[in-house]
């Protein structure tokens, strides 16, 4: 029943102030990363436990992208308390926040999660480099024209002769954002006129190394990474990409494909050897904290060290422990509600 709570969707009628904030919302509403979807609800159920005196918060799974466009339209009832975030909040969103009359913010890192490219368990691929992915997947690879890769051994003679065919986040999703940046920009800047061009002209530098082929070799998998994983997990010839925790919840169906050589793992990640390894972020409204009961507790219970900790219960659930002062630092934000510093986003 609490699971069933904290995911049925509706809220009951709110009545609104003369500021605009919601006066005695009925539950914490929470929207966001696929990624952190699972850690939050785990964190919604316990908080429930430890906080019986609270409804169980609402918590939906929309893709960072949709859900940050929905925390910054405004304030009052019809908008959520909290986002969770895939990868961090950027500067563009943070004005639109502004503009809609959202100007207080509080940023927690939660942990850190590897973002994994997966095989089923009996895929052939022993390993991958950012630069194979990226020549594999770019729609023109190095600013030079369409993409003719047909197969993995096109883009390197050593990878096996099996059509490329990926599937992945969508544009809207965090994920796919944190793939850009950790797979095919790090692919695309091993040439250094891709290094040049970006400071002589972004526009022409974001096409050659963020824009994905539209040929059918990258297939959208929407924001269900368990999708991902049943598709991948029945076709031993497509790889996908999706959190660590998806690959540690499914390792009976799927495994990692080593990245320079380097397997995800929790240790890995955590060490930041696994090349594509990145933090994870809830963000709350401090303009709802007085009227929607709850939050400053709900932010209380995500950093607990038996929740986010070491061995604690989201490590269980996949999520990599932040180093211990990163954790100090995060918890006295929540604390505090220290708001977030704008100027120090991208």
């Amino acid at each position: 029943m609490l699971k069933s709570a904290i995911t049925t969707l509706g809220i009951a009628a709110v009545a609104l102030g003369s500021a605009g904030v919601a006066e005695a919302r009925t539950q914490i509403r929470i929207v966001g990363s696929s990624t952190v979807y699972p850690f939050t609800t785990a964190v919604a159920e316990s908080f429930k436990r430890s906080y019986p005196q609270f409804p169980a918060p609402i918590v939906e799974s929309t893709g960072t992208g949709a859900g940050v466009k929905l925390f910054c339209a405004g304030v009052g009832q019809q908008h959520p308390d909290f986002v969770n975030a895939s990868r961090r909040l950027k500067a563009s969103e943070a004005k639109t926040c502004a503009e809609n009359g959202v100007t207080g913010i509080v940023e927690i890192q939660i942990g850190l999660d590897g973002l994994v490219i997966a095989q089923s368990r009996s895929g052939q691929f022993a390993g991958l480099t950012e630069l194979d992915v990226y020549k594999a997947l770019a729609a023109n690879p190095f600013g030079g024209g369409k993409n003719k890769a047909q197969t993995w051994k096109d883009v390197n003679s050593k990878l096996p002769a099996i059509k490329i065919a990926v599937i992945g986040p969508p544009p809207t999703s965090g994920t796919r954002d944190s793939f850009n940046d950790l797979y095919m920009v790090k692919g695309c800047e091993t040439n250094a006129g891709m290094v040049a061009l970006k400071k002589s002209d972004e526009a022409k530098y974001n096409v050659a190394c963020k824009k994905i082929r539209e040929d059918g070799a990258f297939i959208e998998g929407g924001e269900n990474d368990n999708l991902i994983v049943q598709k991948i997990a029945a076709n031993p010839n497509m790889l996908g990409v999706f959190g660590f925790s998806f690959l540690e919840e499914n390792g009976d169906k799927v495994k990692d494909v080593p990245i320079n050589g380097v397997t995800a793992t929790y240790e890995t990640i955590s060490s930041f050897k696994y090349p594509a390894s990145r933090p994870l972020f809830i963000y709350a409204k401090l303009q709802h904290m007085r009227a929607v009961k709850g939050m400053k507790e709900f932010l209380a219970e995500y950093t607990k060290e038996s929740v986010w900790g070491p061995g604690g219960m989201l490590s269980k659930r996949g999520l990599v422990a932040e180093p211990t002062a990163v954790r100090a630092k995060y918890a006295a934000v929540a604390k505090d509600l220290t708001p977030l510093d704008i100027k120090t986003l991208k």
